[in-house]
């Protein structure tokens, strides 16, 4: 990933913190076939330093696990918020004219060894781990013991699970660092301007992005 500077974010703790919030990844991994990308909900422990252990699962009736062997380095993308910028927002558009359109956005790359597990135990604590953190939102939560042991039994055989220990860690902030006071202001104030959650999130990291650059 091309990761300028003052774009730069090494924060351990922020990046995981992405990675609860949007925890759908694309996992791209190089098999026999050329680069394939599986999109995966992933669980982030914090605990394993320096940058965590990653862990999900796939269907055993994805090749993925037969055509690549543990230790096949993969790379996990994690997307968070992102915004197309218009340089009519910029007071430098109206001083010099010199503004180009540009998009905002946040992206952590996790990179590390593949690890394929079968072993029941360990997926039944995982996906009852998975299930409750985000059933935990509803009023109602389902969770695993609420099915049929005979039916999560077939099901815990019909899936594989995924470890990845992360070996390296990067953060991009992409949110008008590199741009002067006055126009991250009027990106933010535009951004807050636009009734979308996701615009507004943005505005918030533009108008903590500091400084000069």
């Amino acid at each position: 990933m091309y990761l300028p500077e003052h774009f730069r974010e090494d924060r351990v703790e922020v990046m995981h913190e992405l990675i609860r919030a949007r925890p759908l990844g694309t996992m791209v991994t190089l098999t026999a076939n050329g680069l394939e990308a599986n999109h995966l909900p992933f669980e982030i422990d914090a605990a394993a330093l320096p940058y965590g252990v990653l862990r999900a699962h796939i269907a055993r009736s994805n090749p993925l696990w037969k055509n690549v062997s543990d230790g096949t380095e993969a790379l996990v993308i994690f997307r968070g918020v992102d915004e197309y910028i218009s340089p009519s927002w910029y007071p430098t558009k109206r001083q010099t004219g010199k503004v180009v359109p540009t998009w905002n956005y946040v992206a952590v790359h996790a990179h590390g060894p593949l690890k394929f597990i079968e072993d029941r135990t360990w997926l039944r604590d995982f996906i009852e781990g998975l299930t409750d953190r985000h059933e935990g939102r509803f009023s109602v939560p389902w969770k695993v013991s609420d099915a049929p042991q005979e039916y999560i039994d077939n099901m815990l055989g019909a899936i594989v699970g995924i470890e990845i220990t992360v070996g390296k860690l990067q953060g991009k902030w992409k949110v008008s660092q590199n741009r002067p006071a006055g126009d991250r202001d009027g990106v933010a104030q535009a951004l807050e301007e636009r009734e979308r959650d996701a615009a507004r999130e943005m505005a918030q990291l533009v108008r903590k992005s500091g400084g000069d650059v």
